[in-house]
């Protein structure tokens, strides 16, 4: 585990807590060097359904430490906030990002990676690079443009500003707010994780490749090869006939 960062499992749930409170959770190189390697070891664990990134000391992460920029910042390929932020996009279970404090630069780079974003009333966002004369990444700049759209990006993107979490609710950065963010998130991620995980990964993998224009005729084949083989379907009637909840146990797909 890379300094910085902290992971713990429960009940099906993964968190990852981004944890240098000292420095509002700005992350390190390494840091960003170790995401990857956390969110490998929770892919490749069967108990791990669901997975939740936050912030401690009451602040997401207030991005990149800019101390370490010019190791964080190269080129695009081995640009080490894109390979993170890439890293958390793939992961094929469902992502939830609980924010609170400041989420900004690199933080919301992350919080846009994954799945879904809940936050506190206070919480504020930003994306900066225009104060430091940086080119926003481009695999991060297409993940906002299809979040937000077009007119939203180039308004946090020109102005650098920090909006509210009402404001990011309006354009789409937010799926909700919270006032008991923690007693929110942990109830939702309990839900989530009671859900079909196929039905899941198969959600997240052909809803984003719709978002990103890529055809998905071959995945659906695929997904649906993969129902008619596992017992989901059968189990998730059983359990609907029987008034019970469902004890889905898939954890991995087959290879197509």
């Amino acid at each position: 585990m890379g300094g910085g960062l902290r992971c713990e499992v429960a009940g099906g749930v993964g968190t990852i807590t981004i944890d240098r409170p000292e420095k509002r959770n700005a992350m390190s190189a390494d840091m960003w060097r170790a995401l990857p390697g956390v969110l490998a070891g929770l892919e490749a664990d069967p108990g791990v359904r669901v997975v939740v990134l936050t912030g401690a000391g009451g602040n997401f992460c207030a991005g990149a430490d800019i101390s370490e920029l010019p190791d964080i910042h190269r080129d695009d390929d081995s640009h080490l906030s894109t390979v993170a932020e890439r890293a958390l996009a793939a992961f094929p279970k469902p992502t939830l990002a609980a924010i609170e404090g400041f989420c900004v630069g690199g933080g919301c780079q992350l919080a846009a990676a994954c799945d879904l974003r809940f936050a506190a009333p206070g919480a504020r966002f930003g994306i900066t690079p225009a104060k430091l004369g940086i080119v926003y990444p481009a695999a991060a700049t297409a993940r906002l443009v299809r979040l937000v759209g077009p007119s939203a990006a180039k308004y946090l993107l020109y102005s650098a500003d920090l909006v509210d979490a009402d404001h990011a609710l309006r354009i789409g950065l937010l799926n909700e707010i919270a006032a008991d963010l923690p007693a929110r998130v942990a109830a939702f991620a309990e839900t989530l994780a009671s859900r079909s995980l196929l039905t899941q990964q198969a959600t997240k993998d052909i809803v984003d490749a719709i978002a990103a224009d890529e055809p998905v005729d071959e995945k659906v084949r695929g997904w649906l090869e993969e129902v008619a083989a596992r017992g989901e379907v059968a189990e998730g009637i059983a359990a609907f006939l029987e008034r019970r909840p469902p004890r889905f146990t898939w954890t991995s797909r087959s290879a197509f």
